[in-house]
């Protein structure tokens, strides 16, 4: 990947902590989720695939198998009520 989000870069409601890796699809990163006050993985896509129909399509696929996951050891996002 040809450039990393710094620590401390907020994108929405998420604050960057650390990257975690990275790899064909994207760069992952530690994240502190200030809405619901927890602490998230998010993967981005590099800036090189973003009009690339393929690479979006097959990011888009890997997002729902995600979402679909069910574990003791995950919670499952929800909107947070105020």
């Amino acid at each position: 990947m040809s450039e990393s989000i710094s620590p401390h870069t907020t994108i929405a409601q998420y604050t960057i902590v650390s990257k975690i890796g990275e790899g064909g699809m994207g760069e992952v990163y530690r994240a502190r989720d200030s809405l619901l006050d927890r602490e998230v993985a998010i993967k981005l896509l590099p800036p090189d695939f973003v009009n690339d129909e393929d690479r979006l399509h097959r990011f888009e696929q890997e997002a729902k198998v995600a979402s679909g996951l069910n574990h003791p050891n995950l919670v499952r996002r929800t909107t947070p009520s105020y």
